[in-house]
């Protein structure tokens, strides 16, 4: 299927979405966040794909924000509802059955730093920047940023950067935990590809399990201990988890399926 504001590919198993709105260096409108969620809807339980990169067009940004034309004039119940649906659109990456690595190329800022951040795994480029800049505009974050925020820099530095709306440069955003690793801009995909073709070699069993219970920690809805237990009793009656063991005890490299 051809969409207007994304084109994919898959390559050994990992399927790249790649946002290609340049014109407005990569804005997240409504229709790229449909278009986004049909495409995952689709991997879901595609067989074929194990692992998902969402990345930009260009060399500018990875997500440079929510498309401002789309709200400026809302009334103050239509901007809560414009928020809900920002925050389903996120809460389906984060709760994504599938490893979803971000690929930060650039500018990273508002309902972009939104989208990293409910991603599972993030490699930026040197040249990225992260950062919630709302207030300059006399909002807030909307799609979950003042939550999500606080996971990786905790309080004092969340609200540091909320109230002042600074950048986070990938050296900071490396230090503080906010991203894995940070690589230069054309080593980017060949490093995401690296690791999401890592990832897929695995069970994916294995690799679904450890998503959901590391999720239902923050879930106050769920216990995550017993989310694992469960799990990891999945785990155990997969064909995967005897190639594993028998792959160890005979000293040599799993083949799982």
């Amino acid at each position: 299927m051809i969409y207007k504001n994304i084109f994919t590919s898959i390559n050994n198993q990992v399927l790249l979405i790649t946002i290609n709105r340049t014109e407005s260096y990569n804005t997240l409108s409504l229709q790229c966040m449909e278009d986004i969620s049909n495409v995952l809807a689709s991997a879901e339980n595609d067989e074929a794909v194990k692992c998902i990169i969402i990345t930009g067009a260009g060399d500018k940004a990875f997500i440079s924000g929510a498309d401002i034309n789309e709200f400026k004039a809302l009334k103050s119940n239509e901007g809560e509802a414009f928020s809900r649906n920002g925050h389903l659109f996120i809460n389906s990456i984060e709760n994504f059955n599938k490893p979803i690595i971000a690929a930060i190329n650039g500018y990273a800022l508002g309902g972009g730093c939104e989208v990293a951040m409910a991603c599972h795994l993030r490699i930026a480029s040197e040249n990225a920047y992260f950062g919630q800049p709302e207030i300059k505009l006399g909002i807030m974050p909307g799609y979950g940023g003042t939550q999500r925020i606080l996971q990786y820099l905790g309080k004092n530095k969340a609200l540091e950067y909320l109230l002042l709306g600074k950048r986070i440069s990938a050296e900071e955003a490396f230090n503080s935990g906010l991203v894995n690793e940070v690589v230069p801009l054309n080593q980017l995909l060949i490093r995401a590809q690296e690791l999401a073709e890592s990832i897929a070699s695995y069970s994916s069993t294995s690799v679904k399990g450890i998503l959901k219970a590391v999720n239902a920690y923050y879930n106050s809805n769920e216990n995550g201990f017993e989310v694992e237990m469960k799990a990891f009793g999945e785990c155990i009656e997969t064909t995967n988890f005897r190639e594993g063991i028998a792959a160890f005890l005979e000293k040599r490299k799993p083949f799982f399926k």
